[in-house]
Formats: structure tokens, sequence, C-alpha cells
């Protein structure tokens, strides 16, 4: 088992007595992660929400039901949350009235758990996520100089626990997890009438990783109006298969304010999507495939360490760039991601010189294990 590094994390907040939200794609690993941490309770209780007969259980719940449910478990596990529309009652009524159960709610799409929970639990609960696997954690697994020599299939299939420990099937479960699992809470929306429009707007934000992309470009693509590519990118970042990047603006004249990128969260499912596993070697854009695979990777990282970064891109007018930002604390990190390691790089001087309390920073093949792990 490749060790998380959210495990310790995870026990110092049930140790706390909140309630802990934990958020992820489905697949990434909360299940074996608390698995594991339920080991040290003599009863644990698992309900999978998931199930109709869980979801009447919650419909109207009393302190009563709750009673009968919990029974003598001191380690209560409520899997895929956001399939009962009163978890935020039934939650605060298990941590009210039995606060010495570790009460934990997995969730697989942010936009439902987050929003039932929020008025019922204000000041009770702790929200954590979990990502595949992080390059810090694979590192601890496998040694700095192995993890490294691994980045061409990083690139290609990703890192979702499974995909890692059965590489013979990375195919496999690659296509299986983009054609039904990561899918599946999406599609439950009653309001969403056209799924072949969504998986067309996913292949074409597939093909744009590292690009400026347009919703009124995207929907006359598709066939769908700018506003419904919108609300469709941010389902799919609520069921954690892609997420924003904002364009960095606060000085320049020419600087581009409204503009966006869209990143996937793993680079397998990214492939996945266009049914692309082509070796990295022959890639055309292999380029690309290395900034989606640090720029996620770097929010991994970021979110394991605590560090509260605000991350950006920069460009101006004149297509001047810069791939990736990170804000803290008043101090500008600019990071251009380069796959050909002897290309010079210089950074804009309209740039530097509009920002002068920044740190430049050029990642390549050689150097990017120095920004994604400790």
């Amino acid at each position: 088992m490749i060790a998380r590094e959210l495990t310790a994390a995870i026990s110092k907040f049930l140790n706390k007595g909140k309630v802990l939200i934990l958020l992820g794609a489905r697949q990434t690993g909360k299940t074996t992660l608390l698995k594991e941490l339920s080991n040290s309770y003599e009863s644990a209780l698992w309900l999978n929400a998931d199930e109709y007969d869980i979801q009447q259980i919650f419909e109207k719940p009393t302190s009563t039901q709750i009673k009968s449910i919990l029974g003598a478990s001191k380690f209560v596990v409520i899997d895929e949350a956001q399939r009962i529309p009163n978890i935020g009652i039934a939650l605060k009524l298990i941590h009210e009235n039995y606060p010495d159960v570790k009460l934990v709610a997995t969730g697989s799409s942010a936009f439902d758990l987050q929003n039932k929970t929020y008025e019922s639990l204000t000041g009770r609960k702790i929200e954590c996520q979990l990502f595949p696997l992080s390059f810090q954690e694979l590192k601890n697994h496998h040694g700095i100089l192995e993890e490294k020599r691994l980045l061409h299939n990083r690139l290609i299939y990703g890192s979702y626990p499974e995909v890692v420990s059965y590489a013979d099937d990375q195919r496999l479960i690659l296509k299986q997890l983009a054609d039904s699992y990561l899918f599946k809470d999406v599609l439950m929306i009653d309001s969403l009438k056209k799924p072949e429009k969504l998986v067309k707007l996913l292949q074409a934000l597939a093909l744009q990783i590292g690009s400026e992309v347009s919703y009124n470009e995207l929907g006359k693509l598709v066939g769908i109006d700018s506003k419904t590519v919108e609300t469709y990118i941010s389902l799919l970042e609520k069921t954690f298969i892609v997420f924003r990047l904002q364009s960095f603006a606060r000085n320049a004249r020419n600087e581009l304010k409204l503009s966006k990128k869209i990143y996937f969260y793993d680079n397998g499912i990214r492939n996945a999507v266009i049914n692309n596993f082509q070796l990295a070697v022959n890639r055309a854009d292999i380029g690309a495939l290395f900034e989606n695979y640090f720029i996620a990777e770097r929010k991994k990282y970021n979110a394991y360490q605590n560090n509260f970064v605000s991350p950006y891109f920069w460009r101006t007018k004149e297509q001047q760039e810069i791939d990736y930002i990170e804000e803290a604390d008043g101090l500008i990190t600019a990071f251009e991601i380069k796959w050909n390691s002897h290309k010079k790089v210089r950074f804009p001087k309209n740039f530097t010189s509009s920002y002068p309390n920044h740190e430049l920073v050029v990642v390549t093949p050689e150097n990017y294990d120095t920004y994604l792990s400790n």
C-alpha cells in the first residue's frame, strides 16, 4: 500500500471533535485511506450512500433512528454522502448527540456535498481533498530515482492508485474510469439533458490544455451556448476532473484580465478522454502534457503542505506569457515550464519591471522534483 500524505492530518482532525468532510474524485483512494484509519477502532460502521436503502434511512433522520443505526460504533463513515438529500442534518444530529464518535463523510462531487452541509455544519466541520497519488507519495514509496525514471509513464497514464498498482492494465483501467466513474455524478444531474455534448466539451478541453479557452469558441465547436459551456465546466470542476486557472493582472494596461486556462487533475484521464496513449517520446503534445502534469502536481503539493497560494497564468495582448504564477504573502513566483531543457528562457521585461517582488523559476524534466516534494 502506498502511504497517503493526508493520513496523519485526518487522524489529527478526527481528534479535534469535528466532522471530517473528505472530498475527491471517485477511485482516488478515499475508502482505502479510511479503512486503514478505522483499524485503530474496535467498531467501525460503513454506510454507502450510493445504495438506495441508505438514502432512505437518512431521508428524514431522527435521533432515535440515528441511535439504532450507530449502535456501539465509534468510527462512522458515510461514503458518497452527496447522494443523501438531508446529509447536513444527519451529520449534525450525529455530531451533537454522539460527540465521542469519529464521523467522516466522503464525497466525489463537491457541488452537492459542500452545499448540503454548509449551513448545518458551520463551525463543526473540517474539509480535506484527496487527489490521485502525488509525486511526494510516489517518491516516498519508490524512491526519488525510480519515480523520476517513471516520468514518461506519469505523463501518459497519470497516477490514479489503481493505474499505478496495475501497470499492465493501465489503458483498460483508465478507459473504465473515464467512461463510467468520473461521469457518474455529473450525469446524475437532472438538468443535464445532453451528455454527449459534455463528452465533446471534455474532449475539446483535453486538446487545449496549456492554451487560453474561450467559452464562445468552445460552444460553437461543441454545439451549445457559452453559458452552458460555463455550467458544464463548473460541474467538471466540482467533480474533480478539471480545474481552472485565471489570468494574473495587477498593473500593466495590456495584461489579459479575464482569460482562463483549464487543466486536468490527472494526465491519464486527459489522454483517456481523447483515447491517445502514444508514447511520450513520439508525442506532438509533450510540452502541454508536461505543463499539465507539473501544475496539477503543484496543486497537490500546495494543498497537502497547507501552502496558501493563489495560482494564475500571465499573458499580454502582445502574446507575451508566463506559464504559471503563484502569489503568496506579497511574493510572486513565476514558473516557466519547459520540456526541452536546452531551450533558453527569457522572462518578459514588462512583467519583471511591473512586479519587482518576484522569483523566477524555470521547470524542466531535470529539476521538476525540486518543486513537488520536500
